[in-house]
């Protein structure tokens, strides 16, 4: 056996010594020629192949599955399976390693995690990565449990107990908060929580503080999380609610201890609560900017340390919501900001937007209230300010500046309606777009009822949703993406991860909740209730979810990258870059995308749109 057998490739990297030395003792080299068929139909492997050179094609009847290359290995399933379910062609003169049936059963039964990297599905072989990534990952402690983190103790009062009392109590335990009990005939009988900064409102309501009780006061009810929850959770709970302090409860739901915002930001050693603070005590825009300017290096440390995908693009957006719900707090006077309602759309309503993209937002008003007469010049200056703050401005004009992203609630939805019912070009895509609302300042209920009328008209007919859910072949088969990954014939090497995978599981997804009447925004939320209604089944919808972040971490890594050599963020990836796990993994991700897409088809009907 040659010593230069690449132990560096998955799924070989995590053999041990004494197994890389058993590779060695059973592997040998083959040649094919060209057109060769390496494994077909129905046979009965005897080796795993593992490329040296040249390019080998997997197809279903005519159809391509998957192309491997170099350092890549096949077919480990069949060799597990005992029989071969797909045709192994040659593409270009092939040099292999071909390692013994018994050679890899041996591996199989010693290394686990050989195993499912060898022939798992895609969720499994994620799994197994974040496993051997576990010691990286955990540096970033966002997966840790709260009670990992110091709690603070929980001091309780009565209701009924004086602010002097309290106050001295602040000062003999050194604490700046009492959960107050006894508050029942305020709101059944759930704590509340008095802290140094109520103090302040009961000395400024003038009337003797030994005569005050701290349950006129408290804050209630308090905000809380189980001590086995992850600390990643925690953070982003603390960001949605605003509040500075969590309750700690154990499983039995008794009070643990109080984890305060500090506290857990500290822990976590990144720098997410200080662009928090530093957004809610801007005074001017220029203080936003410089919040703003802050978020994307924040997403770098985290997508260095680990963090999971989903958790790190929920603590973007609820980063991003409150930026520019204080931008448009700012510009926007406030008898029209409490008459109307921001939303945003795409990526950032789904909350799946990283690094930052092109406006995508728009604007409700409140039916029957007169905006004021320079609404439109309010609107260019909300724009502007977004594009200072690093969001260039959407070349499609999908923003608030422009007048047919804006306006009264039952002329907007009218509007909508039409998009879906009478299409012209682009209108589908817009339909798209807004469907990922999220309300970020002002009076949600306005989007919300947009969005009720919009369901109720597209679940009744089947003609809108298939042309709608049509886009999801708009940038071509899965063929073409492979040859892109491996760099074959006259494509392009780059290879758009939107247009490959994010698109049809984000807009596939999209469709099956517009046919459901599903309300969420987000793809994971999407995904579960499709799961809950039994409209996509827990394998599927766990590789869709999987496969999406694994994209979404490709191309945060790609854009990063980019960013660091001072070009123009386009996320494209390169797959020389990619490792071979990667490599194996992207094909993984792709695959289920394929299978997505002939779901839908069959589901909607998609062969029938002209």
């Amino acid at each position: 056996m040659p010593n230069a057998f690449n132990f560096s490739a998955s799924p070989f990297d995590c053999l041990d010594p004494g197994e890389q030395a058993l590779v060695r003792a059973s592997v040998d080299i083959a040649y094919f020629p060209e057109g060769a068929v390496v494994l077909d139909v129905g046979d009965r492997p005897a080796h795993l192949f593992v490329i040296i050179k040249g390019h080998v094609t997997q197809l279903e009847g005519e159809e391509v599955l998957a192309t491997y290359g170099p350092d890549d290995c096949f077919d480990g399933r069949g060799l597990v399976a005992g029989r071969v379910s797909s045709r192994f062609v040659v593409a270009e003169e092939l040099v292999a390693y071909q390692l013994a049936h018994d050679t890899v059963n041996a591996l199989i039964a010693r290394n686990t995690a050989f195993g499912a990297l060898l022939f798992s599905d895609l969720g499994h072989k994620l799994g197994t990565l974040a496993q051997r990534a576990g010691r990286h990952e955990l540096q970033s402690l966002t997966l840790a449990r709260v009670d990992q983190a110091y709690l603070r103790p929980a001091h309780v009062v009565d209701a009924g107990t004086d602010v002097v009392s309290v106050t001295r109590l602040f000062h003999a335990e050194r604490t700046t908060s009492v959960l107050v009990s006894g508050l029942a005939d305020k709101n059944g009988g759930e704590l509340g929580i008095f802290t140094s900064t109520t103090l302040q409102r009961a000395i400024l309501d003038g009337r003797p503080l030994d005569r005050l009780a701290v349950g006129e006061f408290a804050s209630h009810p308090v905000v809380t999380v189980r001590a086995g929850d992850q600390l990643g959770d925690a953070m982003v709970l603390l960001l949605r609610a605003r509040v500075h302090r969590l309750v700690v409860l154990d499983e039995a739901g008794q009070v643990r201890g109080i984890l305060e915002a500090l506290d857990l930001f500290s822990f976590l050693a990144n720098h997410s609560h200080l662009i928090t603070v530093q957004i809610e005590q801007a005074r001017d825009l220029a203080a936003l900017e410089q919040a703003a300017g802050q978020v994307t290096r924040l997403v770098a440390a985290l997508h260095r340390s680990g963090m999971r995908m989903g958790l790190m693009a929920r603590l973007v957006q609820q980063l991003n919501a409150r930026l520019f719900e204080r931008a448009w707090q700012m510009l926007a006077p406030a008898e029209l900001v409490a008459n109307s309602c921001l939303f945003v759309m795409g990526s950032e309503g789904r909350g799946e937007q990283l690094l930052k993209t092109d406006q995508d937002n728009g604007l409700l008003l409140r039916d029957g209230y007169m905006p004021p007469a320079d609404l439109g010049a309010i609107c260019e200056r909300f724009s502007a300010v977004l594009e200072r703050f690093g969001y260039p401005e959407c070349p499609g004009g999908i923003m608030l500046s422009n007048p047919q992203w804006r306006g009264a609630a039952a002329e907007f939805g009218r509007r909508v309606r039409e998009w879906l019912l009478l299409p012209r070009e682009g209108d589908l895509m817009r339909l798209a777009i807004f469907m990922d609302a999220h309300a970020v300042a002002g009076d949600a209920a306005l989007l919300e009822a947009v969005r009720q009328q919009l369901l109720a008209l597209a679940a009744d007919n089947d003609g809108h949703l298939a042309r709608f859910a049509a886009d999801i072949d708009a940038f071509g088969s899965a063929a073409g993406w492979w040859n892109r990954l491996l760099g074959l014939g006259d494509e392009a090497r780059a290879v758009n991860l939107k247009k490959a995978g994010i698109f049809p599981i984000v807009h596939g997804v999209r469709s099956l909740a517009l046919q459901h009447r599903i309300a969420e925004t987000g793809t994971a939320e999407r995904i579960a209730a499709l799961q809950a209604q039994g409209v996509l089944d827990a394998g599927l919808g766990g590789e869709l979810l999987e496969g999406l972040h694994f994209l979404m971490g490709l191309r945060l890594g790609a854009g990063l990258a980019e960013l660091e050599l001072g070009r123009t963020v386009t996320g494209n990836v390169d797959p020389a870059r990619l490792s071979s796990l990667e490599r194996d993994l992207l094909k993984d991700a792709l695959s289920v995308v394929k299978r997505f897409k002939v779901l839908l088809h069959q589901r909607l009907r998609l062969d029938l749109v002209p």
